[in-house]
Order: C-alpha cells, then structure tokens, then sequence
C-alpha cells in the first residue's frame, strides 16, 4: 500500500468527492432519499422553532403592552381608610422620578345596554389621564375624548360597540346592582350616558367590557363618597418594578397597599413561560430526529462506497482525508436545511398574519379567534438571540451527527474490504 500523501486539510479533491457523494446514482437511491428526508426535516425543524419562538415572544410582547397600556405597573389601593385624599397622593406620587403618570380610577360593574346586553367594567378616570393613555388616546376609531369631563359621556370599546350596535353619538344604557336606597331596598341605577367615543386597543377582552367614564360621574354612580378605588402607578421601567414600590410607599404618605404587575398578572405569564419552554422541547425533537436520519444515511452510504474508500486509501488518501470526506457530505446536509430553514422561517415570521388570514380562508375556518387568544391579530417577534440559539443548535446536532460515520469510513481496512470484495 502507497504511503499516505500529506494533503492539507479539506483539500479540493476531498469536496469533489463528497459532492459527489451528494449527489447519489440510480442504485444508490435509497442513501438518497435518505438524505432528502434528514434535510427536510432539518429544514422544517428549524423553520417551526424560529416560528414558534417568534409567536410566542410576539404573544408575550403584545399582551404586556396590552395589558399595561390600560393598567398600571403598580396599583395603589388604600388600608385603614378609603382614598378621599386621593388628590394629594397622586400628587405626591406623579413627582417621583421614572413615574410618567398616576391615575386616580373608581372601578365597578354594570350592564350595558342597547339592542343587546353585556356586562362591563366601567372605569372612572379623569380626562388629562385618558389622554395620557396611548393605547386608548391613540386608538380611536370613532368619536372624540378631547373634551371627555365636559360631555359627561362615555367611551367604549370597538368589541362592546359591535355587540350593542353601537356608534359615537348613540346613548347606551348602564344598570348598576347597588342605586338609590328606598323603603322597598336597594334598587338598581339605571342611567343613559352619550358615547363620545370608541376606541379598540386590539386586546379583545379588554375591547369588549370596559367603558370609560368621567371620574366624577363615576364617583356618583357608584354611590361614593368622594373617594376612588385605587391609583394606578404607570411607570418607565415596568421591568425592574421594584426599585418603585419603596418610593410610592414613602410618597403615599398614608396606609396603603401595593400590587404590582407581576403579582396581578403571575399565573398567567407563567404558565406562557411554561407553554414557550415546552414548545421549545418538543420542537427540538425534530431537528433531533433529522439528524439522526443524518446518521443512518451515512452509515449506509459508508457500507455502499467501502470498495472506493479502499481503492482511496490504497492510492495514498489518509485517514483524515476519508473522514473529512464523509464529514462535509453529512454536514453539506445538515448545514443547507438550518440555512434554509433560517430564511424559511424568517420569512413566515415577516408575513405570519397574511399567512393566517390565508390559512383561515383555504379551511374556512377562524384560526386564531381573538375571543380565545386575546389578541385581534397573530403576532411574531424575532429575537435576535433566540434565533442564533436556534440556528447553532441545529448546526451542533447536524456536525455531531457525521462523526460516527466519517469515523467509521476512516476505520476501515482496505485490504479487508477488497479481499472480500467490498
């Protein structure tokens, strides 16, 4: 046997061969087909991660500015004594640094009416605040809320306002369970109010139950007595909240009790968490299994193309040149469905809702119905980060998977295999 040339490593003949490797003749169709299906899983595997990531990021994303463009980061609600010094608290608490607004609100529920009927959330809020509100205040599809204390109206949402029939400019009914005491009991209050405007903040729930209402008219309604339910606390860093809570409690001044978002909202960005790691496992899987496939189309390709390597070997090809051989053409496998599947799944990323809404008319169904998920349309955020996590993976488990193989083919002995034929 030829003593072995001393070639640097990956040299051209070593990609010539693994392309043509790649590309598998009739007899080897099997290898092919192989292959073919260990890049499409790949492919597919990669694609659905990004996706999946990227919806689940956008889900979160979109429903922590939903949820805290209406409510506050931290919730001021009194102990001991109602809040009829409510004026001063907030006060003291808008002067804080990083706190952009404090708003004073009086919660209740009621009855909405008109040609249907729905229960709501009516809150009391004080006009400049509405304004201060970016997704009420910069959402308006119908009305005005520019003089909001003036016309003693109301605003409602785009939801509420289909399920009444309701336009700005329409009257729409509030009954509330607890009116005016008389000799008979407590009766209910009944009273109409103007809608000045309608707004949809693309958060269903939210669109379809709550109803702004003029503070002071609020206060009245509710039979208060010239306190609020609670300050909301809107602040410029939601996520480091806590560094807040000690200065709001310092400024209340006064007994009070704070919640703040997480608390509020914990079991439900949980259990998204928990969903987001689990999609995240399982979708893995797949990849896994592609390379896997990986594994077994090369092993066979080895056991077809043992009488090459051995004539390979005997005229001077190393070791090290056969396993790079079989390296590049399993990696060239792995490496070409990541790629791909990088840029398949960005691109459906980019256009997921046209996707969806395409979705929805081929099986005439409603994917993604807002009442369930919340949100009115489906959104994605690619992070950067993920993705590259995604794409690294994918890259590790296809190179690993040509390890065994390619070490294999550099083991075998070329006397061996062409003494008894290959």
């Amino acid at each position: 046997m030829t003593a072995p040339l001393k070639t640097a490593p990956f040299a051209p003949f070593e990609w010539m061969l693994s392309a043509r490797y790649l590309r598998a003749r009739r007899k080897e169709g099997f290898v092919s087909v192989i292959a073919g299906f260990s890049f499409l899983g790949i492919m597919l595997g990669v694609a659905t991660l990004i996706i999946v990531m990227a919806v689940m990021n956008g889900f979160r994303k979109e429903l922590l500015d939903k949820i805290l463009g209406l409510n506050g980061h931290v919730l001021v609600q009194p102990l001991e004594s109602p809040l009829t010094d409510w004026k001063d608290v907030t006060e003291r608490i808008s002067q804080l640094k990083g706190v952009r607004l404090a708003a004073p609100v009086v919660d209740g529920t009621a009855l909405a009416s008109s040609a249907n009927a729905s229960g709501v959330l009516v809150r009391g809020i004080r006009a400049a605040d509405l304004n201060k509100l970016a997704s009420v205040a910069g959402n308006i599809k119908q009305g005005s809320i520019e003089h909001f204390d003036g016309d003693q109206g109301v605003a409602i949402g785009q939801g509420l306002a289909d399920q009444l029939s309701l336009h700005a400019g329409d009257a729409i009914t509030l009954v509330a369970q607890h009116g005016a005491v008389t000799p008979m009991g407590v009766m209910p209050r009944i009273k109409k109010y103007k809608v000045t405007a309608v707004f949809e903040i693309g958060m269903s729930e939210y669109d379809a139950s709550v109803v702004f209402m003029p503070i002071a008219e609020a206060q009245s309604y509710f039979n208060r007595s010239g306190d609020v339910t609670a300050i909301e606390v809107f602040t410029t860093d939601p996520d480091h909240i806590d560094m807040f809570r000690r200065n709001v409690m310092d400024a209340a001044g006064r007994p009070i009790f704070l919640v703040d978002w997480r608390q509020r909202n914990s079991t439900f960005f949980s259990a998204l968490q928990v969903q987001r790691n689990v999609m995240f496992l399982i979708l893995t899987l797949i990849v896994l299994v592609a390379a896997l496939n990986i594994v077994s189309g090369l092993v066979m390709l080895v056991k077809d193309k043992s009488s090459d390597i051995a004539i390979l070997r005997t005229m001077g090809a190393s070791q090290g040149s056969i396993m790079r051989i079989f390296l590049i053409t399993g990696a060239s496998i792995g490496v070409a469905g990541t790629l791909i599947g990088f840029v398949v799944g960005l691109l459906a990323c980019l256009n997921i809702e046209s996707i969806r809404q395409f979705m929805s008319w081929l099986t005439r169904t409603e994917l993604f119905p807002p009442k369930l998920y919340l949100l009115s349309k489906l959104p994605a955020e690619v992070e950067v980060g993920e993705t590259s996590a995604v794409v690294i993976m994918a890259l590790t488990l296809s190179f690993l998977a040509t390890l065994y193989p390619s070490w294999r083919a550099a083991r075998l002995d070329p006397i061996e295999v062409l003494r008894h034929g290959g």
